[in-house]
């Protein structure tokens, strides 16, 4: 059991250390020695996990999918409506953009031209539950007249890969108030009544770094 948790650990740790490099340097630069030195461990133990680069990297892409999936689905579990769930959880990932590597990495594998994985990473899993979820806030009647919900999703989805794009050079485009600008300026535009746009034009946040209910 004790030997389990101790490679569970270094499985994970080497995840992590990788995510890091991939983040830094790009999927074709990284290397297999460089991971295992930041890891702490041996290259022959990183191979007992992993028997290849992309093998390693598609575990940080899925881990990367993993983590952003489950703070979605914490937005949805949480919000009143689905159009809270969606400030909630576009406001969140930028957040997690800024302050975790895995994320980014998730976002860089994904639309790396070096890799042959067509999979599209954090990027298309982002792209499909938005999709999916303004879907069925048109269907609720969350959505304003008129509003086409593939369009409303792809500019979102637009939206949101360009300020992960953009805070890798400038972190102010994954900031709080980045994003809560953006909300303010759009939701009233998506929304079919007032009483349904969730965040406050004064960018307040909740604890948690959600943007705050206001109204």
């Amino acid at each position: 059991m004790v030997k389990q948790e101790r490679a569970a650990r270094t499985r994970e740790n080497l995840i992590r250390s990788a995510a890091e490099v991939f983040e830094q340097e790009g999927y074709a630069v990284a290397s297999l020695t460089a991971i295992s030195s930041r890891a702490g461990v041996s290259n022959g133990a990183l191979h007992f996990h992993f028997a290849s680069k992309e093998e390693l990297a598609q575990e940080v892409e899925d881990a990367a999918v993993d983590a952003v999936e489950k703070m979605a689905e914490g937005c949805c579990d949480s919000a009143e409506t689905l159009l809270q769930s969606l400030v909630d959880a576009t406001c969140l990932l930028l957040a997690a953009v800024a302050g975790d590597p895995l994320v980014r990495a998730g976002f860089k594998l994904g639309r790396d031209p070096s890799r042959k994985s067509g999979e599209g990473g954090v990027s298309g899993w982002w792209w499909a539950w938005v999709r999916q979820l303004v879907a069925h806030a048109q269907e609720k009647g969350e959505l304003a007249p008129g509003v086409p919900p593939e369009d409303a999703a792809a500019a979102i989805v637009a939206v949101t890969v360009g300020f992960e794009v953009l805070g890798t050079r400038n972190r102010d485009w994954t900031s709080r108030e980045r994003a809560t600008r953006f909300w303010a300026l759009v939701l009233p535009l998506l929304a079919a009544s007032p009483q349904q746009v969730p965040v406050g034009l004064d960018g307040t946040w909740g604890p948690a770094g959600e943007v705050a209910v206001t109204g």
